[in-house]
């Protein structure tokens, strides 16, 4: 139980710590990205301001040209940026010039020559059949930019701010799973100092059940032989009565707290056993209490059901299961107690016509003395300890017991592991 509840801590630890890394991540991500996109696209755009095609031009027939094509831009752009700042200078540019009937009139491959023209010129023709402003395109991004009587294809070569983009991913990535790995030592250890006063408090509550019970297990024998020796005495007596009754009911919640301490606390021994045959003959006795209830009980208990468990708990656990059932069945109904498997867990299912259980109160069920209100009675000798018990069994053979209520049914089911 405190194992389990040490995992979920951890879990929800870890589980807000990766939703902030990753959203951390995104956000860093996403915002360096986008700053150093409209950095690239701002000197791509001064670059295609200062753009002169006279300086690039590649052919000898510009006598169509319009006038004033060669006039250059000075001194600011349109945001009122320097040209020549450090990083302009140093960011490789490329440009094709396509005149208005399609003509090439100039492409500038750079310095370097990363690019040869025809890459470019075929880059450029993509770029302006598609019709966008604006984008990528391999490692570069572009802009369309209209000119005096031509349009220019801007290109600047992206690859160094990529590579950059990637190591940043990844070392935020590497240092962020590390500091990751450090917190999930640190919510381990924070875990286990959390729950360790709360399971402290338990054992040692546990400890008090089973010593008390086997303290008053010795009283109680002694009240009891003296209220039979006396009664032998002085014959019926409403008073002793009372007294022998009380103590049997004494007794009785003695011998179930022992048995939920033994069954806690000590890891029974497990061997093969036909739970088939278990379930059979556990619900056999109950028969004639179910008819003198006016219920009746039926079985479809498959055959040949092996669970490697302990005899005695498995048969405990039918009986509580049956019994509850017929305390808390309707009258004139059935109760059907149902036995199947498959590849890793036998399912024992007990189901018999009763009021719905609320929801809020389903949990608190397998709880230690919890009781719905409808079955507080003064007749009967139960503690609300037969489901705890149940639970506990079922635990100690790697299962779960939960309780479901449908069209007026309700079912307690309860799965074993079969190894």
């Amino acid at each position: 139980m405190f194992k389990k509840s040490r995992r979920k801590i951890v879990a929800t630890i870890m589980s807000i710590l990766v939703c902030l890394f990753i959203g951390t991540l995104a956000v860093i991500y996403a915002s360096s990205y986008y700053e150093v996109a409209n950095t690239n696209f701002d000197m791509l755009e001064r670059y295609a301001q200062t753009y002169v095609l006279a300086d690039h031009i590649q052919y000898d027939h510009m006598d169509n040209l319009p006038p004033g094509w060669m006039e250059p831009l000075q001194g600011k752009d349109r945001r009122g940026k320097p040209f020549n700042t450090p990083a302009f200078q140093l960011s490789t540019f490329y440009s094709v010039a396509v005149a208005d009937n399609g003509q090439i009139l100039a492409t500038d491959i750079g310095d370097r020559e990363v690019y040869n023209g025809a890459t470019l010129e075929e880059y450029a023709a993509d770029i302006l059949k598609n019709g966008k402003v604006k984008g990528t395109k391999g490692s570069l991004v572009y802009l369309v930019e209209p000119k005096n009587g031509y349009t220019l294809v801007a290109f600047m070569d992206n690859t160094v701010t990529q590579e950059s983009m990637t190591t940043l991913f990844r070392y935020t990535l590497v240092f962020g799973s590390i500091a990751l790995v450090v917190m999930f030592l640190l919510s381990r250890y924070l875990a286990k100092r959390i729950v360790d006063p709360l399971e402290r408090s338990y054992l040692k509550q546990k400890q008090f059940v089973s010593d008390a019970g086997h303290e008053l297990k010795t009283p109680v024998s002694v009240v009891n032989t003296n209220a039979e020796i006396l009664q032998r005495e002085i014959g019926e007596n409403r008073w002793l009565a009372n007294i022998q009754y009380e103590n049997e009911r004494m007794g009785k919640l003695v011998t179930q707290l022992l048995e939920l301490a033994r069954t806690e606390d000590v890891k029974p021994q497990m061997e093969h056993l036909d739970f088939s045959r278990l379930v059979a003959g556990g619900v056999l006795p109950f028969e004639s209490v179910a008819f003198e209830n006016g219920l009746m009980i039926n079985t479809q208990i498959a055959d040949g059901v092996s669970v490697m468990g302990n005899s005695t708990q498995l048969s405990q656990l039918v009986s509580i299961l049956v019994d509850n059932a017929i305390r808390h069945g309707q009258g004139g109904k059935e109760i059907l107690v149902s036995l199947t498997q498959n590849r890793s867990t036998a399912i024992l299912s007990v189901i018999n016509a009763g009021e719905a259980i609320p929801p809020e109160k389903t949990e608190q069920l397998f709880e230690r003395f919890y009781r719905t209100d409808e079955a507080r009675t003064e007749k009967d000798n139960h503690y609300g300890l037969g489901l705890a018990i149940t639970k506990a069994i079922v635990e100690a053979h790697k299962g779960k017991i939960e309780v479901h209520c449908h069209n007026g049914l309700v079912e307690f089911r309860a799965t074993v592991s079969k190894s």
